[in-house]
């Protein structure tokens, strides 16, 4: 991973086009930030390889690119559904009381009572708010993210939220 740790923030979709643009599922907010990141780190056969991106934009509700070296569509064919990363300290800073999701995840969850509730497999966004999806013991819990309800804490430094959700929710 060339030495730092790498954050997902999009998946290459399909061909878009004949001249090697792809489709770009973006995970940032908004999705056109993910343009911002030059260069991108790409997972190819299970190996982390760099490119540039030559060119990209907004494309209706979307993004398309276009990386250096790949001209055609038959050459981007091979990206298809590749995860695209970028080292952790590119994301600079979320602003006080906001947190990058890559930073929740594996953090310890606890409960108010300090009961161990598991840790932070992964959050989705269900259209309403952000959800924690943790995992421990043989449960998976959902627990929405609303701050100053449901979390009560979270130190991204020590790997710990505390919540408020019993161990029988």
């Amino acid at each position: 991973m060339m030495g730092q740790r790498l954050v997902t923030v999009a998946r290459l979709g399909a061909p878009y086009g004949v001249r090697g643009w792809l489709k770009v599922h973006s995970f940032t907010s908004p999705p056109e930030s993910v343009l911002d990141y030059d260069p991108w780190r790409v997972r190819v056969g299970g190996e982390w390889k760099e490119f540039r991106v030559a060119e990209g934009r907004v494309h209706g509700k979307g993004v398309v690119a276009r990386l250096e070296g790949f001209d055609d569509r038959e050459a981007v064919r091979t990206l298809v559904g590749a995860e695209v990363a970028v080292e952790r300290s590119r994301l600079g800073d979320p602003g006080a009381g906001s947190y990058f999701w890559a930073d929740l995840i594996g953090a310890e969850v606890v409960n108010r009572e300090g009961e161990p509730l598991g840790r932070v497999d992964h959050l989705i966004d269900n259209g309403q708010q952000d959800v924690l999806v943790i995992r421990g013991g043989d449960r998976e819990r959902l627990i929405p993210f609303v701050q100053d309800h449901y979390i009560l804490e979270v130190d991204v430094e020590a790997g710990r939220i505390v919540v408020d959700w019993g161990l029988d929710y």
